[in-house]
């Protein structure tokens, strides 16, 4: 059993205890014990007892609990919690908005056990009317319900990535399948899917869905399939997985029409000739070839989305696209001095092993408590130990930089003498994340302005799947990075992936580089570089536009440059 695992039933248990009003103090052990293990590479399943009391943050009640999850798969105490709470109560505990108390005195006075009951509660007033809710509280209940079930079932790319390979690994190994790849919004790599999509090559389509059958991994939705389309779920998984069968003759044809949108394959091009057009009244050996059967160039399965990417390929003038080769190094990282998993040196080895020329280390500010932000005295301590590891790890460069939290006006949380000090800044909201657009955007604009502030940090703060971002002037704050020679940043997490796609063609219009920042936390944190790029290449980003293309030298100038102005511009 993993880390992970384990300690989402030790967070689990922490909230039901909360629920259920159980000792404060054994709650916040709890609570400092999670906190504390997740930072950890210790493997907690192959721990004595008596190992994992010596750990800091776990005494003998948490011991002995990550023995027995290790041992039976869950806890005693924990399955106890469950046994008294229902199962609609377990699930809005990970609603995102209100704790374990409130939903408690939701489920005590209202009879609330599900989320449809709070939602009906919520939408008539009645939620309004409890003691410490409010209209406003009301409101956030609603919204994150309905956000909730908007998305539910649904899967970040990385998570139904590693699903289609394994599905298709399987399928391979099928006596009737010819050949089998990701298709549809899979294959445009869109940062969420609500299904995965498989087009199977295969010629006798009956036999083939006989072989799908009789695999215990496979579950036939009968009433959404068809004749040519295998609907289902993949052994526990939630998400709908949806096989295209076709003639392997067919399926150079198939693979284009699945891949593009409606918009992309259906836009009159010559003659009022659309792609589709041309894909049904040709035989083509390749997608590039089916392109070219109308003086266009082949277009990246992932740009395909209708767009600029038409009138780009009909002038053969669209872009090389990015490639993980270009990328130089990794900006803004995470260290043991705030809230990351692993030591400085541990992260500035790793990443020099991984072939980069550079890192930026940007471990969280002051005014991020939650996070173990570095005060003043910290940043120094950090500082010394930065210079000292350059010297010992050259031609390898570490940055001095630091994640500032923007305040609720925009300002960072330093004062100039302490940002002069870092070779870069990122700029990035991590509170009050409920102002309306027009506040929301004047607070990055003026964080922007700052003259120390290097790059802007995931825009919108938004988590896929959890919560939306806030609501920005996308336009003006793009216009105001270009203005101020700001980079913004595509945060690679794959729960972030924040600047959105959709938004990276006018970045790059108005002359606004991006860099590809993992956000990592941890080493493996770095290997999230691919889903940026991804989104990067969605919106046709170049390597002469990202930064951390950039040479190690190269960008020691830019950030050098850009502190020198700085005072100038105070």
């Amino acid at each position: 059993m993993d880390n992970s695992t384990i300690l989402k039933q030790l967070k689990l248990q922490a909230a039901l205890m909360e629920l259920h009003d159980e000792n404060s103090f054994k709650i916040r052990g709890y609570q400092n014990a999670v906190f504390q293990l997740d930072k950890s590479d210790l493997d907690l399943a192959s721990m004595s007892l008596s190992e994992l009391e010596g750990l800091q943050g776990v005494g003998k009640g948490i011991a002995a609990s990550i023995r027995e999850i290790a041992q039976k798969g869950s806890s005693d105490a924990l399955n106890d919690l469950l046994e008294n709470t229902p199962e609609g109560i377990v699930e809005l505990l990970d609603m995102k908005g209100i704790g374990p108390k409130k939903i408690k005195v939701l489920w005590k006075e209202l009879g609330i056990e599900s989320g449809h009951e709070l939602k009906e509660a919520a939408n008539s007033g009645l939620v309004a009317n409890l003691k410490g809710f409010g209209e406003k509280t009301q409101q956030t209940i609603i919204d994150a319900l309905e956000f909730k079930e908007a998305n539910a079932n649904k899967l970040h790319y990385a998570d139904a990535e590693s699903i289609a390979e394994e599905i298709i690994d399987l399928l391979n190994d099928f006596k009737q399948v010819d050949r089998a790849e990701v298709t549809g919004a899979m294959r445009r790599k869109l940062e969420v899917a609500d299904s995965i999509e498989i087009l199977v090559g295969a010629s006798d389509f009956d036999a083939l869905e006989d072989e799908l059958n009789a695999q215990d991994a496979f579950t036939q939705l009968l009433e959404q399939s068809g004749p040519i389309v295998w609907r289902g779920l993949y052994k526990e998984h939630k998400i709908v997985i949806e096989l295209i069968f076709c003639q392997p003759e067919d399926f150079v044809r198939e693979q284009f029409l699945q891949t593009g949108n409606q918009l992309h394959i259906s836009i009159p091009i010559a003659n009022d000739k659309s792609l589709r057009d041309m894909a049904y009244s040709a035989e083509y050996k390749s997608e590039e070839e089916l392109y070219g059967s109308l003086n266009m160039a082949y277009v990246a399965p992932e740009l395909r989305e209708g767009s600029f990417e038409i009138e780009l390929s009909k002038g053969n003038n669209l872009p090389k696209l990015v490639e993980m080769s270009d990328l130089k190094g990794i900006l803004h990282n995470h260290s043991t001095y705030s809230d990351g998993k692993h030591s400085l040196r541990q992260m500035a080895e790793y990443c020099k092993e991984l072939g980069y020329e550079y890192l930026g280390i940007c471990d969280h500010s002051k005014s991020a408590f939650y996070a173990n932000g570095l005060n003043e005295d910290r940043v120094a301590e950090q500082h010394k130990e930065i210079d000292q590891l350059n010297e010992e790890l050259a031609p390898f460069r570490i940055f001095k930089g630091i994640e500032s939290d923007i305040l609720n006006d925009g300002r960072l949380d330093y004062d100039d003498d302490v940002l002069s000090s870092f070779d870069f800044t990122v700029a990035s909201v991590h509170s009050v994340l409920n102002m309306n657009k027009q506040k929301a955007t004047q607070r990055l604009l003026t964080a922007i302005e700052n003259p120390y502030t290097n790059i802007l940090g995931h825009p919108t703060g938004r988590l896929l799947l959890r919560r939306a971002g806030y609501p920005i002037d996308h336009k003006a704050v793009i216009d105001h990075c270009a203005k101020h020679n700001v980079v913004i940043e595509i945060n690679a997490n794959p729960w972030r992936l924040d600047l959105d796609w959709r938004w990276v063609n006018y970045a790059l219009e108005q002359g606004v580089m991006l860099s590809i920042n993992p956000d990592a936390h941890e080493m493996n944190g770095y290997h999230h570089m691919k889903y940026g790029l991804l989104t990067g290449r969605k919106g046709g980003l170049t390597a002469d536009m990202t930064f951390n293309a950039l040479s190690k030298d190269a960008i020691e100038k830019h950030f050098a440059e850009k502190r020198a102005s700085a005072p100038a511009h105070a």
